[in-house]
């Protein structure tokens, strides 16, 4: 379509005669000094060569009026100069829909409190599984423990998390993430609540409540995902994901500080008790004060409401959503396993879960052991490095969202994100085996775990962006494939210690599996939409 202004007469030209014709009609009743249709016959063949823009879009200029045309895929404007006339249409679209709000903007909206609310339950999920970290050095003592069946014992969560991610997907998608977040917290609360009971009563007792806090934990990220996809714009994803787990990395740091001290002043059993009080005021604010899409919260201002709403239109997400609310409960695992982007998210998804829980699960035990250093200096040495992922985790989201927005695609920008956060700690793993001392070891660990945190804008992210239908169970098939990882890793690291005398050895090997699942992420990843509606890739 193409747009001329001679004087005080717009002429409009299109292959599709219609669309001139009902442009004409929007526009022509708004002022008159836009003499009637007639393009020449040079700009009629000018206009045979041009395809059919989408939307017209009018803004009002200082120096007259602009003409926006935008498709899908591309925009084009071309400028009016018309001193003496503006021209405003209710029936067309504002341009100030889709101009980003401010820093104080975004910080003080309804979506970050959102956001906000999700950080504090996934640092509530963290704390709770990450005592047992640090109560099972003097549980082992008092009951005579191995190495290996510390990590049995530890790996109870796992079993139990193994259960639940994709069931809870499926859930999370058709019922939403408001529901089931709230459910997931209030029955891990109980399970951690109800442990000292568990454990002064049997050992079978204290593995079943483990085992429930796993099972409640493994809806937790999937009801991140789904909620961050309704509230946020794909824009802001990254930066909301960041500032989520953020939360889920401070919830290490909590738990590994303050367990030490709240055993010192209330008992081995202490810690448990507060976690899981915690969690049960957590789910009365979360029920009161969120909304499971903006559409339905009552304290939104129409400013960000109108913004969300708009910027959603400019994306091929709504469609998606759309069919999402006809999603049955039970999804096409067949169709979504033929396609190469879930085994890539798959595969990512175990790798960080394998290295998360061995470096959450026995870095307590590591400095204990290859450094000598006692326990609470070695819940220090373990939880600086996550206070460094938290950082990390935002800054890298607040990259990712930049890098889009100036152009970068989405692909693109998810494969340098992933490359970085397993590169990165593979590196740094092998760095901390040959560290002679603590100070150096905590350093390198510190940058492993900040570098996986570039992880959380890379594949954790790219659920909504492969198949925004079925995000949820997706999220809980790389869950399940990561709770598998993750007692591999856990169990695995106390036997390697056991038979072998060090851990060294193990971080070799991890280091490895690093390196070898960036290059498949490179290789296979996309950050399009896939087609879950043929078998195949």
């Amino acid at each position: 379509m193409s747009f001329q202004c001679s004087c005080n007469r717009l002429v409009l030209c299109s292959s599709n005669s219609r669309n001139v014709t009902k442009i004409k009609n929007q526009i022509q009743p708004r002022t008159s000094q836009f003499s009637s249709f007639s393009p020449s016959s040079s700009e009629a063949n000018f206009c045979k060569d041009l395809p059919l823009l989408g939307v017209l879009r009018i803004r009002h200029r200082k120096d007259g009026v602009e003409l926006r045309s935008i498709s899908n895929s591309s925009r084009s404007t071309r400028a009016l100069s018309n001193d003496d006339q503006s021209i405003r249409g209710s029936s067309l679209s504002n341009e100030n829909e889709l101009q980003a709000p401010s820093f104080f903007e975004f910080v003080t909206s309804e979506r970050v409190k959102v956001v906000a609310m999700l950080g504090l339950a996934l640092a509530l999920c963290n704390a709770d599984r990450v005592v047992m970290s640090v109560a099972i050095v003097p549980l082992s003592l008092a009951h005579g423990w191995t190495k290996s069946f510390a990590g049995v014992v530890q790996s109870a969560f796992l079993w139990g998390y193994l259960m639940s991610p994709i069931a809870g997907g499926a859930l999370v998608d058709y019922y939403g993430g408001k529901v089931v977040m709230a459910w997931g917290v209030a029955l891990w609360s109980l399970a951690t609540f109800l442990t000292p009971w568990a454990a002064e009563t049997s050992l079978w007792a204290l593995l079943s409540t483990r085992v429930l806090l796993g099972i409640a934990e493994g809806v937790a990220l999937p009801c991140m995902n789904n909620m961050i996809s309704r509230w946020f714009p794909q824009t802001e994803r990254s930066r909301a994901v960041g500032l989520a787990m953020a939360g889920f990395q401070l919830g290490n740091v909590i738990g590994l500080l303050l367990s030490p001290i709240l055993m010192s002043r209330g008992g081995l059993f202490g810690p448990f008790v507060i976690f899981g009080l915690s969690g049960f005021l957590w789910v009365l604010v979360w029920l009161s004060a969120t909304s499971s899409t903006p559409e339905s919260h009552p304290q939104i201002s129409k400013s960000e409401l109108q913004y969300l709403q708009s910027m959603r239109k400019t994306s091929s997400i709504p469609s998606a959503e759309k069919k999402s609310k006809k999603t049955k409960v039970i999804p096409p695992f067949r169709r979504l396993l033929s396609k190469l982007p879930t085994w890539t998210v798959i595969s990512a998804n175990a790798m960080h879960s394998w290295g998360y829980f061995l470096l959450l699960s026995w870095m307590p035990i590591y400095f204990n052991t290859i450094y000598h250093v006692d326990l609470k200096h070695a819940a220090w040495f373990s939880a600086v490095p996550w206070t460094m992922m938290a950082i990390f985790g935002y800054l890298s989201g607040a990259w990712s969202d930049m890098l889009i927005r100036t152009g970068t695609s989405v692909t693109i920008t998810r494969k340098v994100m992933q490359s970085i956060g397993f590169f990165g700690p593979g590196i740094a793993l092998l760095c901390l085996t040959a560290s002679k001392s603590p100070s150096v070891a905590s350093a390198w660990l510190t940058v492993a775990v900040g570098l996986k945190s570039f992880g959380h804008s890379g594949f954790l992210v790219n659920f909504q962006e492969i198949s925004p239908q079925y995000a949820g169970v997706l999220h809980g098939i790389s869950n399940t494939a990561g709770t598998l990882a993750a007692i591999v890793a856990t169990i695995g690291a106390g036997f390697f210690v056991d038979f072998m005398g060090s851990f060294r050895g193990f971080m070799i090997f991890t280091a490895l599996l690093y390196f070898l699942s960036a290059i498949f992420w490179d290789i296979f990843a996309t950050g399009e939409q896939a087609n879950f509606d043929e078998m195949g890739q």
